[in-house]
């Protein structure tokens, strides 16, 4: 028997205003202690995960970052279910049980809430393990506590026995005589957490409320590996109705296990005061008792003579209440709605769409980067920089080639996108060195000069000779009158094609001689030269390429792109082989799209989505950026991350989402809006940009690497030519 436990995220703890409000509701908020009750549940119900069997996750796409950022600080997984609206929670436990039962016929659920406060968490998991044995048997359990006091604040059950037993009846919130009575007839408080098998809840649900089964049997998305789903528009469909309405009060498979460790739902003040745990921030007491203070950073509450109050101070708005009085401070929020309603939520940041980011992007272009790299980062020989410390000094380095060719790209690209700055001055001078400074006697590039431009290293490298050829054809395209630039590319061309393995396949120069990675780049030399009128050689060259990448480097039962093979193409060994980089999943899924389109090749296109997927795979909700590296599997295996990852995210984000409709594409381009929010973390004011982000959000302080600059220059060529972002006119003039 698998237990899957599913923490249900619903409610916005209204009587807990003004901590809580609705974009960050109470199970959020550290209220009993220094963790949230969020991650206080996730911790006592993650024990019960075992055998294949999985936590799952309940909640409102609104509160998706909380969600992932609070998991990610528990280093603890789960699978999240988002609804796009919120229907109550019958609706939720049916998706989640809709959920498991694809995945496991024979799953258990353990419903259990994120905001109920229980110390005992050893008690509870044993008492969810005895539930989930009756569930097995078609039960449908919930967990009745034996009361402690006589409460109005909680549903009660009226058992038909001891232990474990039938539910008489099911009992709305009382009075307090009332619940005196209760209580003292046996009845026990209604906790709201429930153990029943997958099937069981889904089937009861189709005969007592089927409208809200089959709702969310609609819902459930299709299956993409990813941990965080959003339940389709289905779902908004379902009827909202609490699972009491819907099914407890009309089953006749409901039992009641009765528990005795310490619960609260921590729903109003006096309850959180209860805990002995309340008390938060800074405050000063004097003679002032039975008090609890909640301030937020730099707020200080000081009270003077005064029992029993609630003093709650955020930045925006002060509760001053009663302890006793603490239920009714939902009478509070109810005026707010009228008088204030600025003050029932917090100020909730938007983030910035792509069109607006898209603009920003360009002018940052235009007036920071672009006019720096060409000043600071270019001698008036032509020479580019390899670096420019982040304080605007060029640094004395050795060269390497492919920075030179990346370069020439930048500002080819630059003029081409109606730059005014000397883009012409820099792509001329910069051919000249590299042809010059870089190219061997028999055509070929050498890969690295000294800082003075020295030959320092003959090696003919395949990475660097796909960017020679990639910058010549750049070149031509922005009007380069040198008529040698096709035949020099040729020459490469041509060579590379001799050095050519019977798979079509180059080694590479260097300890990692069979790889993907040169590849790429070759592809995207070869299709830069198609657009420029090139022979059909380059077209046959990029069919090669592509179909290679489609037997050897994407691994046929996974389709992902592994990087490094053994001499034979099979997956190299030990960490090499299982390497995953996102960032070459979202690169090699651009070009492959870009060739889809230039072929009208529909199977091109698929293997793009495929590659996107498993690059989506490394990117980190809790750190909004794309890491450099994962497992086979799909875990994380490097938390670092680059900055030209979040530049090939945008790209591939955007040219399948011109690719796209309805759904699909809008989901592309809220990606691609991700993406470029993620690479704003990088650049910097002056032009310049960190490379590496390290997983607390630091960056190492290094100079920027001219070699990025390729990156961000082709996701900007990327913008502009996005055909459904709404960038009319996104251009560098």
């Amino acid at each position: 028997m698998k237990i899957y436990p599913v923490i249900m995220c619903g409610g916005s703890g209204t009587r807990l205003w003004p901590a809580s409000r609705p974009s960050k509701p109470k199970q959020f908020i550290p209220l009993a202690g220094n963790r949230s009750l969020f991650q206080e549940t996730v911790l006592r119900v993650e024990p019960l995960v075992s055998d294949g069997s999985q936590l799952i996750i309940v909640a409102g796409v609104s509160h998706r970052s909380w969600i992932v950022e609070q998991l990610e600080e528990l280093g603890i997984g789960a699978h999240v279910l988002l609804e796009p609206e919120a229907r109550d929670s019958a609706a939720a436990m049916a998706a989640a049980a809709a959920w498991t039962e694809i995945r496991d016929p024979e799953g258990v659920n353990a419903f259990v809430a994120s905001d109920h406060h229980i110390t005992d968490n050893s008690s509870f998991q044993e008492a969810v393990r005895v539930a989930a044995g009756s569930a097995r048997l078609g039960r449908v359990v919930t967990l009745g506590v034996a009361p402690t006091e006589a409460s109005s604040a909680y549903g009660y059950i009226k058992p038909s026995g001891h232990g474990l037993s039938d539910v008489d009846r099911f009992i709305e919130k009382p009075d307090a005589p009332t619940a005196a009575e209760y209580i003292a007839a046996g009845y026990l408080w209604n906790s709201g957490n429930f153990v029943v098998a997958a099937q069981t809840l889904l089937s009861e649900m189709a005969i007592h409320a089927p409208a809200v089964e089959q709702a969310v049997r609609a819902a459930l998305p299709v299956a993409n590996g990813q941990s965080v789903e959003v339940l389709t528009e289905a779902f908004s469909s379902a009827p909202k109705i609490s699972i009491d309405y819907a099914l407890m009060e009309k089953t006749r498979l409901a039992s009641v296990l009765e528990v005795h460790f310490a619960w609260s739902d921590l729903g109003a003040w006096d309850a959180i005061a209860a805990s002995g745990e309340g008390d938060t921030g800074q405050h000063i007491f004097e003679d002032a008792e039975g008090c609890l203070a909640r301030s937020s950073d730099g707020i200080m509450i000081a009270a003077l003579g005064v029992r029993n109050l609630a003093i709650i101070a955020e930045r925006d708005a002060v509760l001053v209440c009663d302890l006793s009085r603490s239920q009714d401070v939902k009478k509070i929020v109810e005026r707010l709605k009228i008088t204030s309603p600025q003050h029932l939520d917090f100020l909730r940041p938007v983030p910035e769409g792509l069109g607006e980011g898209a603009k920003r992007f360009a002018d940052w272009l235009r007036v920071r980067a672009l006019p720096t790299w060409a000043t600071l980062g270019q001698s008036q020989d032509g020479v580019f920089a390899e670096v420019i410390s982040l304080d605007g000094r060029p640094v004395a380095t050795s060269r390497r080639a492919r920075v030179q060719a990346r370069q020439i790209y930048v500002y080819a690209q630059a003029g081409l996108m109606g730059w005014q700055g000397p883009w012409r001055r820099a792509v001329d001078t910069g051919v000249e060195r590299l042809i010059s400074d870089y190219l061997r006697n028999d055509g070929l590039c050498r890969t690295l000069l000294t800082a003075e431009g020295a030959p320092l290293d003959e090696t003919a490298m395949v990475y660097d000779q796909a960017f020679v050829m990639f910058a010549l054809a750049m070149a031509k395209a922005a009007g380069s009158a040198d008529a040698s630039l096709e035949t020099r590319a040729v020459t490469i061309r041509d060579a590379l094609r001799g050095r050519a393995l019977a798979n079509g396949a180059l080694i590479e120069s260097g300890d990692d001689a069979y790889q993907s990675n040169c590849h790429m780049h070759l592809l995207e030399a070869c299709l830069a030269w198609e657009e420029v009128g090139g022979d059909k050689a380059w077209a046959e060259l990029a069919d090669q390429v592509v179909a290679l990448a489609r037997t050897t480097f994407i691994d046929s039962e996974g389709g992902f792109l592994r990087e490094f093979f053994a001499a034979d193409w099979s997956p190299a060994a030990g960490e090499a082989g299982r390497l995953v980089e996102p960032g070459h999943q979202f690169e090699w899924a651009w070009l492959m799209a870009r060739y889809a389109r230039a072929r009208g090749d529909a199977g091109a296109m698929a293997v793009a989505r495929t590659l996107y997927g498993h690059g989506v795979n490394g990117v980190v909700e809790s750190l909004a950026v794309a890491v450099d590296g994962l497992n086979e599997d799909g875990t994380i295996r490097s938390r670092r991350a680059r900055l030209w990852p979040q530049t090939e995210w945008l790209k591939a984000a955007l040219i399948l989402a011109d690719a796209s409709q309805d759904a699909e594409h809008r989901a592309y381009l809220e990606d691609a809006a991700a993406a470029q929010r993620a690479l704003w973390f990088y650049l910097t004011d002056d032009g310049l940009w960190h490379d590496k982000r390290l997983p607390d959000r630091s960056f190492i302080e290094e100079p920027a690497p001219a070699s990025s600059f390729y990156h961000i220059m082709a996701a900007f060529r990327q913008l502009a030519d996005s055909e459904e972002a709404g960038l009319d006119a996104l251009d560098l003039a």
